[in-house]
């Protein structure tokens, strides 16, 4: 009889960019897809007909803690600077192992927005800043 295969966890996983592990993520959302509904109605039919539209993907935000490393600054100054600067990569949820055991691939993204951390005299959290990618595409890989 097979073991019971409770859901994952949602505070172990890895972002790649490019091949290349970013650390340190404390926070990942924005993994969504949508379909756009068309409703129309034939002539004298009172029935409506709904079809599939639009496909939509969500914006994927990271956030982590402030560090030394300058690489997603540097990426999204490209973009403010007006060079295009897609890249690929992927959101790697782990077991309690630390295995891999789902991959969703996101495709051509380039980041849209950066917020810096809230910073209070009184305070003593983490600093974390924000880091939105938008992306053409979105899909599980596994």
């Amino acid at each position: 009889m097979a073991g019971r295969k409770d859901p994952y966890k949602n505070f172990n996983f890895r972002v790649e960019i490019n091949g290349v592990t970013s650390a340190g993520f404390s926070e990942v959302t924005g993994l969504s897809t949508e379909v756009d509904c068309i409703e129309y109605r034939e002539g004298g039919d009172l029935s409506v007909r709904k079809l599939p539209g639009k496909r939509k993907f969500g914006n994927i935000v990271l956030k982590r803690g402030v560090t030394k490393s300058t690489e997603l600054q540097d990426w999204h100054k490209n973009s403010l600077n007006g060079v295009s600067d897609r890249r690929d990569g992927f959101i790697i949820l782990l077991d309690e192992d630390m295995t891999p055991v789902v991959r969703w691939k996101f495709f051509n993204a380039f980041p849209r927005k950066w917020d810096g951390p809230d910073l209070k005299a009184d305070g003593n959290e983490v600093a974390i800043e924000s880091l939105e990618l938008c992306c053409e595409r979105i899909e599980r890989d596994n």
